[in-house]
């Protein structure tokens, strides 16, 4: 399978007519695969919670577009943020497993190539906090 502009367009298109504003496309087999690798297509205005994943680390590539990612402590302070934009040579985030993080979605169009330990594991409601 290619990752090319077709599919990029194909997954964008669906986020778009998503209530969500985003949708994936796995590439991973299953939820019970060891590594959940994903396309995550995100437009402006899709709401993603303050959540941590406790048990994995998670890595962001953007393919296109542009995103902000934010990083909170445990006393739910905002205390970082990283613009990551390829035409600025920024490429990608790599989130420790434990962190506090949210993002958010500068330009249309954007898609995100992600990875993260499977098995698929939802998230629970200590993992997941309004800033």
């Amino acid at each position: 399978m290619l990752i090319d502009d077709n599919l990029l367009d194909k997954v964008t298109e669906q986020a778009k007519a998503s209530g969500h504003l985003r949708m994936n496309y796995n590439l991973h087999d299953s939820l019970e695969a060891k590594a959940q690798r994903l396309l995550n297509a995100l437009e402006p205005g899709t709401v993603l919670p303050v959540h941590r994943h406790r048990h994995t680390a998670e890595t962001y590539i953007v393919l296109r577009g542009c995103i902000k990612v934010l990083f909170y402590n445990d006393d739910r302070v905002l205390t970082d943020e990283f613009l990551v934009h390829p035409d600025n040579k920024v490429y990608g985030m790599h989130i420790p497993a434990g962190q506090w993080h949210t993002l958010e979605v500068l330009e249309s169009g954007t898609v995100i190539f992600e990875v993260k330990d499977g098995p698929y594991a939802p998230l629970q409601p200590d993992d997941i906090f309004v800033p």
